[in-house]
């Protein structure tokens, strides 16, 4: 017994070009960079993804070759880059102790991201002014010892993948019951494109790299990354310090320089979007309404996994391999520039008051580089604290040093000062840190 097509007869039929067109390509490309970050990921792709154009010009261009640079131009990125897992800028770096000062990659962007997800915590004292809030966010980095294959994430999102695949499925063997074989064809290439390309691309392993060694006798990498508004301290030694400093993710693909594997997926998602443009017009329209159907699902799931924020994931899975967990992260709020100044730099000093490296004055200049005779005086003043291994710090201005200072800048630079003896108050009272771990001691207002 033959069935009766539904909307056989009707005279409405779907555009080729709207149908093509109708879903765009860059959930499905944001989608296809969690791959590499959720465990079974890569099994889970066997769905009629919509945008195979978008994903085959942009993962085409991986493959490097003559022939695959001619049918996908553009430049050949790395595959972490191209996958979005490296390539952003990131802060700058300044070592309290080593000297070291340079511009950081992606795991020194990735960590000023995390700070900014740290829950703040108020420090005590009411400062003269407040102007724009200021953070400080200390991370005590753990003993690296494996730094080749990074973990992944559960598998709980990624199962998620059976909604669109069993849609994908049903709508394909809808089409073959109601005998529309261009629809039916054309959601199993899509499925069977889909599901290649994800498996292809998922084969590859995420691994953390960065220099494994270091020169006997180095001082620790304690020190600073720097934004225009927030700082975060880091604690450890060079080694792990490099990790965030000087690493970086690699991802290792089957099939040497080339990737010719990819540039076959590539190849097959383009042929994908092709036929679709021409054959769908040849199919019923209850089998175009099912091919929708389909692509619909697979951009609502697409778009769930690109509300997952990847960058948020690759964050978790560095602190992991990091060891920083629980409280080897803290952040705190202070009110303006001068006191995250001193807070900051009070935690770098903390055990290196008589260590003839640590400069503070360089370092509180890294916050407020200005040089008018208030500011300078205001820094030799605070870093002659820091450098001082007394518990009780107190300011005094000679009149020596305030000959030549009108009443004005006299009164700006006691306020100066009497916002730094509450930041000094603040850190030893509220915060400080001993060396260990073990031993912080952490009070909240």
């Amino acid at each position: 017994m033959h069935l009766q097509i539904p909307f056989h007869g009707s005279p409405f039929s779907l555009d080729s070009a709207g149908v093509a067109g109708f879903f765009g390509g860059d959930e499905t490309l944001s989608a296809m960079g969690t791959v590499h970050l959720y465990r079974g990921r890569r099994w889970l792709g066997w769905y009629n993804s919509p945008g195979s154009y978008t994903v085959a010009k942009r993962y085409g261009q991986l493959a490097n070759s003559r022939f695959w640079d001619g049918l996908f131009p553009g430049p050949n990125s790395e595959p972490a880059e191209t996958f979005g897992l490296d390539g952003k800028a990131g802060p700058r770096y300044v070592a309290s102790l080593s000297g070291t000062d340079m511009t950081t990659g992606h795991l020194g962007y990735l960590t000023i991201q995390m700070s900014k997800e740290v829950e703040d915590m108020a420090v005590q004292g009411k400062a003269s002014t407040e102007t724009l809030p200021a953070s400080v966010t200390v991370i005590r980095v753990g003993d690296v010892m494996d730094m080749d294959e990074v973990g992944m994430m559960s598998t709980h999102h990624a199962l998620l993948a059976t909604i669109p695949i069993t849609i994908s499925i049903m709508t394909c063997f809808s089409c073959a019951v109601f005998a529309d074989w261009y629809a039916f064809s054309l959601i199993l290439l899509g499925i069977v494109s889909s599901g290649i390309t994800c498996f292809v691309i998922g084969t590859a392993r995420l691994h953390l790299r960065g220099p494994k060694t270091v020169t006997p006798g180095v001082p620790p990498g304690d020190g600073l990354l720097l934004t225009p508004r927030d700082v975060v301290v880091l604690i450890g030694s060079e080694k792990d310090v490099n990790v965030i400093t000087k690493g970086h993710f690699l991802l290792n693909m089957h099939g040497g320089r080339e990737y010719r594997s990819v540039g076959l997926c590539s190849l097959l998602l383009l042929a994908q979007f092709l036929l679709q443009l021409l054959l769908i017009p040849q199919a019923t329209l209850f089998g175009q309404m099912m091919f929708l159907a389909s692509c619909a699902a697979s951009w609502v799931y697409n778009s769930f996994l690109s509300s997952l924020e990847s960058e948020k994931i690759q964050g978790d899975l560095l602190l992991k391999a990091l060891q920083v967990e629980g409280r080897a992260i803290q952040k705190y709020c202070l009110h303006n520039r001068r006191s995250q100044a001193v807070f900051a730099c009070s935690i770098l000093s903390d055990g290196n008051e008589t260590n003839e490296d640590f400069d503070a004055e360089r370092m509180l200049s890294l916050f407020v580089p200005n040089k008018t005779r208030v500011w300078n005086l205001w820094r030799k003043k605070v870093a002659a604290q820091l450098k001082s291994t007394c518990r009780d710090k107190k300011f005094h201005v000679t009149a020596e040093e305030k000959e030549g200072l009108c009443e004005e800048h006299c009164r700006l630079l006691k306020t100066f000062l009497d916002d730094a003896e509450l930041a000094f108050k603040a850190y030893y009272e509220r915060v400080r840190y001993p060396r260990s771990i073990d031993n912080w001691e952490e009070k909240i207002v």
